[in-house]
């Protein structure tokens, strides 16, 4: 850890109030140097919120500021910490931050303060890398989430698992230290089999969620799909209230995927608008046509618009190419084709909609929310929605599947040890407990915004 001190604004420009953090031994001392008030006695206010003017060198003042001060270990960093909110130009925060540099601080790094939260543990590992995400949420569900993981939700269940396991462990490395006794055993088998047993199933939950993680942090995808000029980019533009997507007569308009994000019951979705399925001899327009079946696969639900009853090899066509996927179809133009009755297509139901002049399509969101089968998540539920831990809890269980292998078969306890140490290990990686690669360290927070 070093022992300089570091500086960043915090806020994103455009607003009214632009926020500078500085973190470090030299927090205090720094913004000292540049306010212009002082308590009577002309010393540094002793009190940890005040409003101050802030001077360059020569006297001219800058800015009229609130001072927040946090000393340490009260901190997010868990060092000394100052909060300079001052007013939001360009020139006051740029001539501020120059101010706290020559006086003895640097600018931080992306994810700097975080990254010394972890070190001087304030947080562990995995709340830290849900704050990133928490800046990153778009909708209540992921927020939900990431709030539950920041609170150390995914930590204390991690936690559990690695006493247990650690217990244990601690048993099967005490026989190896009487080895030459062969029949003493400190680790009853039986137990060690039922508890490796039991956290095999724990993590293995834990795996299942990452599918539903991924959906909720990216957006699940939907794509639209159907022939030239049935209205799938009037449709996009309805769903997501804006002229997104360019609508003509002309058939073969849209030749490329257009993508856009909407939220429904707090869930986002990502649409893709395709280009139209039909035969053509158009180079360009083919390649969009390939790119739709392409979206089709990425797709876990696909919007399969008609305006007109489809053939039966039609059917058979899409519901060959959307094997898998959640396929809502629908009958568009609905003003135009009011003779077509309500029925079902090859035992397909359809939905009925017009595009163009319906300016409420609540039944095609609440079909395509609950095509999504997303499970209702509570405060307590935890889901897994990063990468590295998904990797991490799939190395564990491998291990634990080794441990539960070498019981079964009676191995020595050398060698179910050594996998033990393995899972703890792994699933000592999500939390940071066993990760000491600065490189690592700096390869996470680096994706971080500055300022945070």
């Amino acid at each position: 850890m070093t022992n300089d001190t570091i500086c960043a604004l915090a806020t994103a420009p455009g607003g009214a109030i632009g926020i500078i953090r500085i973190s470090g031994p030299h927090a205090i001392p720094a913004i000292s140097a540049i306010l212009a008030y002082r308590d009577n006695d002309n010393s540094f206010p002793d009190k940890p919120r005040f409003l101050s003017s802030i001077a360059d060198k020569d006297g001219t003042i800058i800015d009229e500021a609130l001072i927040n001060i946090f000393h340490a270990p009260h901190s997010y960093t868990g060092e000394d910490c100052v909060e300079i909110s001052c007013h939001a130009s360009s020139y006051i925060l740029n001539k501020v931050m120059e101010m706290l540099v020559q006086n003895g601080c640097r600018t931080a790094l992306p994810g700097e303060f975080t990254q010394r939260a972890f070190l001087n543990g304030k947080m562990d590992l995995s709340q830290a890398e849900a704050v990133a995400d928490l800046i990153a949420s778009r909708n209540k569900a992921t927020h939900q989430v990431t709030i539950n993981q920041l609170r150390g939700g995914i930590s204390s269940e991690l936690a559990r698992l690695r006493e247990q396991l650690l217990h244990l462990t601690t048993l099967l490395e005490l026989e190896l230290d009487f080895s030459d006794h062969e029949d003493l055993e400190f680790a009853n088998r039986s137990e060690l089999f039922n508890l490796a047993e039991t956290i095999k199933e724990h993590i293995g939950r834990l795996i299942q969620t990452f599918e539903t993680g991924q959906a909720l942090k990216q957006g699940i995808p939907v794509a639209i799909i159907g022939k030239t000029n049935v209205g799938k980019s009037t449709l996009l533009n309805r769903l997501l209230k804006d002229d997104r997507a360019i609508v003509s007569d002309i058939h073969g308009t849209t030749r490329d995927t257009i993508e856009d994000t909407i939220d429904i019951n707090g869930i986002q979705f990502r649409f893709i608008d395709t280009a139209g399925l039909r035969q053509t001899d158009d180079k360009i327009e083919k390649i969009g046509i390939e790119r739709t079946y392409a979206a089709i696969s990425r797709a876990r639900i696909v919007l399969w618009l008609f305006d007109k009853m489809p053939t039966e090899e039609e059917v058979k066509d899409i519901t060959e190419r959307t094997n898998g996927k959640k396929l809502i179809p629908i009958l568009n133009k609905v003003d135009l084709n009011v003779n077509i009755p309500q029925e079902s297509i090859s035992n397909l139901q359809f939905l009925r909609i017009s595009a163009k002049h319906d300016t409420v399509l609540t039944a095609l969101e609440n079909a395509i929310y609950e095509a999504a089968n997303i499970p209702a998540l509570s405060d307590s539920d935890i889901i897994v929605t990063n990468a590295r831990h998904y990797e991490a809890l799939c190395n564990a269980q491998e291990s634990l599947l080794h441990v539960i292998d070498s019981l079964r078969t009676e191995l020595s306890a050398e060698l179910i040890a050594e996998d033990l140490r393995l899972v703890l290990s792994y699933l000592g990686e999500i939390t940071g407990g066993t990760i000491t690669s600065q490189e690592t360290l700096n390869n996470i927070f680096s994706h971080f915004c500055v300022g945070k």
